[in-house]
């Protein structure tokens, strides 16, 4: 038997739901204010020059007219500033240059050790943290707790040498037995180095070139010493 369709609802985020609804409310104000225009604009047109219209009459109208004007650009207002946090806007992201940032992205190592901030293991029962170069090649593997706490990596590298300078890519393989369960992407703390302004939003950039928008940022702190 076949089964009927299903569509699948679209899910809105709190802020895109709110530049939506603000977007459809300035519509209809816009709406009522031009039909508004249009009616008292007929109404003058047409009045009785033997009776004009009655100067408190007229004077409330006009203040209803200044009053949905108002109405107009506080809701165009309302949007420009929902579209700005919902993307982050540059002049508040800018306080972020020279701190460090926590996201799950690569990150670049130039001699300093790394802190990385793996998620606690969704499943599996031993963990290894493994660093890959661009390339995708693996370069490091050690064991890590299931406990979620910061983890180092010193830029150790197979054979015992230091890695050389560049960008890593960073994991958490997890394991029942010889079987690979879980594969989860690692977040690390960079520090801004620019903010840059984008189709989609605001984009935060690190050392090595690395960019991610500013809405996968999860924390911020101050730069550590180094």
């Amino acid at each position: 038997m076949d089964m009927p369709s299903v569509t699948t609802p679209t899910v809105k985020t709190p802020s895109t739901t709110a530049a939506d609804d603000a977007a459809t409310a300035s519509t209809k104000i816009s709406s009522d204010f031009n039909t508004f225009l249009t009616m008292l604009t007929t109404q003058i047109q047409n009045q009785d020059p033997l009776k004009p219209m009655n100067a408190e009459e007229f004077a409330v109208q006009l203040a209803t007219f200044s009053n949905v004007e108002q109405q107009v650009r506080g809701n165009q207002l309302l949007e420009q500033m929902v579209a700005q946090s919902g993307g982050g806007d540059l002049s508040s992201l800018s306080g972020w240059i020279g701190r460090e940032a926590r996201a799950t992205m690569p990150a670049m190592f130039s001699g300093a050790p790394i802190t990385l901030d793996p998620e606690s293991p969704i499943a599996g029962s031993t963990h290894h943290l493994v660093v890959r170069d661009r390339a995708g090649t693996e370069i490091h593997r050690q064991s890590i707790s299931a406990n979620g706490e910061p983890v180092t990596w010193t830029g150790m590298v197979k054979g015992g040498k230091l890695a050389q300078s560049g960008v890593y890519d960073f994991s958490v393989e997890s394991f029942e037995g010889q079987n690979l369960v879980a594969t989860e992407p690692v977040k690390t703390y960079a520090r801004v180095s620019e903010v840059r302004s984008s189709p989609d939003g605001a984009t935060l950039v690190f050392a090595g070139g690395v960019e991610i928008p500013a809405t996968d940022v999860s924390a911020v702190r101050e730069a550590s010493a180094g």
